[in-house]
């Protein structure tokens, strides 16, 4: 379990804790001290379970099964099956831009703020081993050639905020935010009809240049703040296109979207960056709201 801290604030209690290379952050209009605190445990060991399930930096958990098999089948939970039949559809609905097996470019690209990119070698090299239509899933078993990876970061992270959101539904009728990472939704409307005051970050900006009023729902977050390379002056997203290897060219800097859960929010953010120049164009045509820089 991560270690937890809880505080009192002016007319909530906030809990913080780190999860999924994210600081996590549980804001609960509950007056109780040992009520919120019930809630947080609960809160950060879902997200806990799900970073020691999915990780795909951990050994022996169900993600090294699928990437260590070595082109065998492995049969997987239900839980996990519906995250990679949403993977598939992702994959469906992108026309190929959203694949789980791209992850494997992260031993070419490394996205932390320098001017080191990748080798255009090294990543045709690497391109060898991505490919969602490569493998073979089908009834729970999912077959990977020989090299191949996957890897459930792009969901993972909004799939446990609307998990933890269902959790604090079981346990309090008070409105409860999670956030995790930016990444963040809440099951009801606060008392009194009031709503979660959230800062809108964008790229080149310290701080937030807009409050979202949130009442319920989620709001997700893509872009390249946080994770970029800067080379002659030019910008590169973390966002890498999985046909060539490189970053997505055109890509907005910031997309934040407005849904019903947090995995559809993210959804739509994510499928938005890979689009590049045509992110826009591809959120007029959703039912969401959405911000873009």
């Amino acid at each position: 379990m991560p270690e937890v801290i809880l505080n009192r604030d002016d007319d909530c209690w906030r809990g913080q804790f780190n999860a999924m290379a994210s600081p996590c952050e549980v804001l609960m209009e509950v007056d109780d001290e040992t009520q919120a605190d019930s809630i947080l445990q609960a809160v950060a060991s879902e997200a806990f379970r799900i970073e020691q399930k999915y990780s795909r930096y951990l050994e022996g958990n169900i993600i090294g099964q699928i990437n260590s098999a070595r082109g065998r089948a492995v049969t997987v939970d239900n839980e996990t099956a519906r995250l990679l039949e949403f993977a598939d559809q992702l994959y469906q609905m992108s026309d190929g831009l959203f694949d789980i097996t791209s992850g494997v470019l992260r031993q070419v690209w490394s996205f932390d703020g320098s001017d080191r990119l990748a080798d255009e070698k090294a990543v045709k090299q690497v391109l060898a081993q991505v490919g969602w239509h490569r493998c073979h899933w089908k009834d729970r078993q999912l077959t990977l050639k020989a090299r191949m990876e996957i890897d459930l970061g792009g969901i993972g992270k909004e799939y446990a905020v609307d998990r933890c959101v269902q959790i604090t539904r079981e346990l309090t009728d008070e409105s409860v935010l999670i956030n995790f990472g930016g990444d963040l939704a809440c099951g009801c409307q606060r008392r009194d009809q009031k709503y979660w005051s959230v800062g809108r970050l964008i790229t080149g900006k310290d701080q937030a240049v807009a409050l979202f009023q949130l009442y319920k729902g989620a709001i997700a977050t893509s872009g390249d703040r946080n994770r970029f390379l800067l080379s002659e002056g030019k910008r590169y997203s973390h966002v890498l296109n999985p046909e060539t290897g490189w970053p997505v060219e055109g890509a907005p800097h910031t997309v934040s979207v407005a849904a019903n859960t947090c995995i559809e929010a993210g959804m739509f953010s994510t499928l938005a960056m890979l689009q590049g120049n045509q992110a826009e164009a591809f959120l007029k045509h959703q039912d969401v709201s959405y911000w873009i820089d």
